[in-house]
């Protein structure tokens, strides 16, 4: 039977710290807890009151709430993605997040399917077999939070690592007295494994909650899936997010009807080219992950920034988080990923602006104007480049989409549509930044390495098959006997 340590003062005799402890280790537990503090000769009121734990019953119900919350992180991720997931529904609803009516999902889909007929006449990829989605704010949150996750986990990971272990230092090291061991300590009761533990959940929870608010922003933003250079759903699947089409016509002196086919041909244009080139996608997030396994940052940037921070205050961490405290160092590797993903995004977006334009311009009088506020959108920073910026330290604004539509226009114009979709057979045909800063000699430059590559080639088979013909001093060589040297 539990020890009955119910004074008529709340925080008399630790019953704020039981409460707190009830929360974690249950009835029993925090009955064992208090009894070894006693024993120890130790004050639970004292000691609670030492450790942060309210006395006030209102405050201190708060604070089990968001201890519970924190401590409730699933296994050992970086990212908290229960409070992830409830933070950006919570985001993505605030100004509003109607249900889509079946009417309007209608319109959408109609769209959608134009799109498709439109896209036949000027490329030679397939339609996507995916579904054709009509989605609120929070359902794209919903569909598109997993890929996020796996997108931003590597990054967090790290800055995770780091600032367990800055703050793991603040909270020190040792044993508690003897008797004082809590259900599930480390033997000895070492208080700097719990410390980790601790750390460990309480920062999955701040980039949970972090994380949730980039995406849940995003998803007030986006058109559709295929917003930020890769697709962020499996299936082949494309959307339309009414309530953000609605939000950009507004400003703009182009007919409703115009936007909606507008953007449902730039969505269904990027949808066909992921299906397409099944490795493009694979391809954009090693690149990320080659930048976060590379992450090197700064600690005694980090502990100065931390030293003034209370590591058991969840939001003064949070506060820091956001504040910039990771400083990121720059290693050569991560500027060369950085580079690798610049062209990579500028490339995608360039071929979808010229293929959309293509598709457009014959029906939609105001398709010029559209395609300058896409751009102006995409070179000022988007909700796209604000969201990586956040998660993971990167501007994703493909800077050079200008360079890469020339030199998709270019292809086209002296070897037609097959050639211009020709060069998403394999990743080493993709344009170079080099090939962006003379996209009209693009061609010109590729043949003649081919040329150069297939006289090696031809030489190489010559040689091994035994039909390459001998240079003439070679031959003269030969001719005068292994053994005598060459004059």
């Amino acid at each position: 039977m539990s020890e009955d340590v119910t004074p008529s003062n709340p925080g008399a005799d630790g019953e704020s710290w039981k409460e707190f402890l009830r929360s974690f280790l249950g009835e029993e537990g925090a009955d064992e807890a208090l009894r070894a503090m006693r024993e120890a000769g130790l004050d639970p009121n004292a000691l609670g009151q030492a450790a942060g734990i309210p006395l006030d019953p209102h405050q201190l119900s708060l604070m089990v709430t968001q201890m519970q919350a924190m401590m409730a992180s699933a296994g050992d991720s970086a990212i908290n993605e229960d409070m992830a997931r409830d933070m950006s529904r919570q985001v993505a609803r605030t100004d509003g997040d109607p249900t889509i009516m079946a009417s309007q999902a209608a319109q959408y889909r109609n769209a959608l399917q134009v799109a498709d007929l439109w896209l036949d006449s000027v490329t030679d990829f397939d339609p996507p077999r995916g579904r054709r989605d009509v989605l609120s704010r929070a359902e794209w949150v919903d569909n598109t939070r997993d890929t996020l996750l796996d997108v931003a986990s590597p990054v967090a990971q790290q800055m995770v690592d780091a600032l367990i272990e800055t703050l793991s230092g603040q909270l020190g090291e040792g044993g508690l007295p003897e008797g004082l061991a809590l259900p599930g300590m480390p033997e000895g009761g070492d208080i700097g494994g719990i410390a980790s533990q601790m750390m460990s959940k309480m920062s999955a929870a701040v980039f949970g909650a972090q994380f949730g608010q980039a995406i849940g922003t995003l998803g007030t933003e986006v058109f559709g899936y295929c917003d930020i250079g890769f697709p962020l759903t499996d299936g082949g699947h494309v959307a339309l997010v009414p309530k953000n089409v609605e939000a950009f016509a507004e400003d703009l002196e182009v007919p409703f009807d115009e936007v909606i086919q507008f953007l449902a041909v730039r969505e269904a244009a990027a949808g066909r080219l992921y299906s397409a080139v099944p490795w493009l996608p694979s391809h954009i997030r090693a690149i990320l992950r080659t930048y976060a396994e590379g992450i090197d940052i700064d600690m005694d940037a980090m502990t100065e920034a931390m030293s003034s921070v209370d590591p058991t205050d969840p939001d003064q961490i949070r506060e820091a988080m956001s504040s910039g405290v990771f400083a990121l160092q720059s290693t050569d590797e991560q500027r060369a990923a950085l580079e690798r993903l610049e062209t990579a995004l500028a490339v995608v977006e360039g071929w979808v602006d010229t293929v959309t334009e293509q598709a457009t311009r014959a029906h939609l009088p105001h398709t010029n104007a559209l395609q300058e506020m896409i751009r102006r959108r995409r070179a000022t920073g988007g909700p796209a480049e604000r969201v990586f910026a956040t998660l993971v330290g990167l501007d994703l604004r493909p800077a050079r989409l200008l360079d890469a539509a020339k030199l998709f226009a270019a292809v086209q114009r002296e070897r037609g549509v097959e050639s211009r979709d020709g060069l998403w057979r394999h990743p080493d045909l993709m344009p170079t930044p080099q090939d962006l800063d003379e996209p009209d000699t693009f061609l010109a430059r590729r043949e003649a390495e081919q040329e150069a590559g297939s006289d090696f080639d031809t030489s190489l088979a010559a040689l091994l098959d035994g039909t390459l013909p001998y240079h003439d001093e070679a031959r003269a060589h030969d001719d005068k006997g292994e053994d005598e040297p060459r004059p």
